[in-house]
């Protein structure tokens, strides 16, 4: 070979390497062999052979020589051999009946009542039981088709539109397991989070979203051990929350003035709670919810004697129960009160400046949330898109001869090509509400 032959494919094979790489290849490059999953696998062992086959290494590790001119040369090649034996293991050390095995245990194309024995348990997991409150999801490309909360009971099926799964199939397995209805469709069981069972549970009014709660918690600044005094109890989405915060030594005083908003708060704390017990295996939420049916404006002999860390207030005139809730809020301290549009916000400075109440309007937001959609490139008939590498004048050039012969510079790139394209999820959560963070002072 000539020197500006070799030089040739030296810019040919830099082209190939200058590719960028695809976030599946950053990533599976970092983490341990032993860890990949068979399917990066898979695609790692076929792409190297594809290069293999294109490009060679000579004696030099500087010169990179074709494989076709290689053959071509009167240089004889030896026949490599490998014993059998070393053929049938992998490289992470697993035989092909090994892997046969593994993947016979992964049950993907299995229905629930066909699936193998499932692998031994994690120390202190549980697995599910009769009485729980359960998740099921359905994902289509990347969004929720279905999602339904339910309860674990004997002799019951969970009916969808993608086919129906019998409650049996699912006790006694793990959380998070992946089963097939009865059209095949794969519907992921698992045990809903707090924040799931408050967006699914049965509602009355309207219910404080998670991210609004979440920010609500950051204004008052609850810790475990601390006193929260709530007014507007709702569908109970709150003091749910404001019962995980406080924990087991906290308390949390809970108002409402409807007596059937109050029922449903309740029933639906009371539900959790039990549906906590048994995913723990007995060990119970702390009960430290203490609801009452009262108009907090006058129920001044309710709040006798106490003291409170902060004050969550979700009404719609708050300005109205202020005058009776600040003496019994420490110095200091935070309400963080919840209101749907921006004219009772005005409301409510307007009452506190008319009131001469103590209090210090620190911060005034909406919490947006957006959602992303994050996928493979695909085209219009539904196959992966290709990154391509970008190519200068003169590399096309060089190229020429390898194009004519029917190859292309893409037949030696390594696996992970497909290209990732990301956008805003179709589906966003609008405007909820207006949180504003009052702080009281001491003149």
């Amino acid at each position: 070979m000539d020197e500006d032959d070799s030089q040739k494919v030296g810019r040919d094979v830099s082209l190939v390497r200058r590719r960028p790489l695809s976030p599946l290849e950053r990533i599976s490059q970092l983490l341990p062999q032993e860890s990949l999953g068979p399917e990066v696998e898979q695609l790692r062992d076929c792409n190297d052979d594809r290069t293999e086959e294109s490009l060679a290494v000579t004696e030099d590790s500087n010169t990179l020589v074709a494989s076709d001119q290689i053959c071509e040369s009167d240089t004889p090649i030896k026949e490599i051999t490998m014993p059998q034996e070393e053929i049938t293991h992998l490289s992470n050390g697993r035989t092909v009946a090994d892997c046969s095995d593994v993947q016979s245990q992964v049950g993907a194309g299995t229905p629930s009542h066909m699936a193998e024995p499932l692998p031994k348990s994690l120390p202190r997991e549980t697995m599910i039981e009769f009485g729980e409150l359960l998740v099921a999801e359905f994902r289509k490309k990347g969004r929720v088709e279905f999602r339904k909360m339910f309860q674990l009971q004997e002799g019951v099926r969970l009916q969808s539109s993608w086919g129906t799964i019998n409650h049996d199939d699912m006790a006694g397995r793990p959380s998070g397991r992946i089963m097939r209805t009865t059209h095949w469709a794969p519907i992921l069981i698992r045990r809903p989070s707090l924040e799931d069972y408050v967006l699914l549970m049965k509602r009355g009014p309207a219910i404080a979203y998670p991210k609004d709660a979440s920010m609500m918690l950051t204004m008052m600044d609850v810790v475990e051990g601390d006193c929260v005094l709530e007014s507007g109890s709702g569908s109970g989405a709150m003091s749910l929350f404001l019962s995980r915060a406080v924990g087991s030594k906290g308390t949390v005083l809970s108002v409402e003035v409807r007596e059937d908003h109050l029922g449903r708060s309740v029933k639906n704390y009371k539900r959790w709670r039990l549906s906590w017990a048994r995913r723990r295996g007995g060990e119970e939420w702390p009960d430290n919810v203490h609801f009452h049916q009262a108009d907090l404006s006058s129920a001044s002999s309710l709040l006798a004697g106490r003291g409170f860390h902060s004050v969550a207030l979700d009404l719609i005139s708050p300005q109205l129960v202020l005058p009776t809730v600040v003496p019994h809020l420490h110095p200091g301290a935070v309400c963080a009160v919840y209101l749907a549009n921006i004219t009772q916000v005005v409301d409510l400075l307007d009452g506190i400046r008319c009131s001469s109440l103590p209090l210090l309007c620190e911060r005034i937001i909406e919490v947006p949330v957006r959602d992303w959609l994050v996928a493979p490139a695909r085209q219009k008939d539904g196959d992966f898109c290709t990154r391509k590498s970008p190519l200068s004048n003169e590399d096309k050039k060089d190229l020429c001869g390898v194009e004519e012969k029917g190859e292309s510079a893409n037949d030696a790139r390594p696996f992970g090509s497909v290209p990732y394209i990301s956008r805003p999820h179709p589906e966003q959560l609008s405007h909820t509400a207006f949180l504003v963070k009052l702080r009281k002072y001491v003149q």
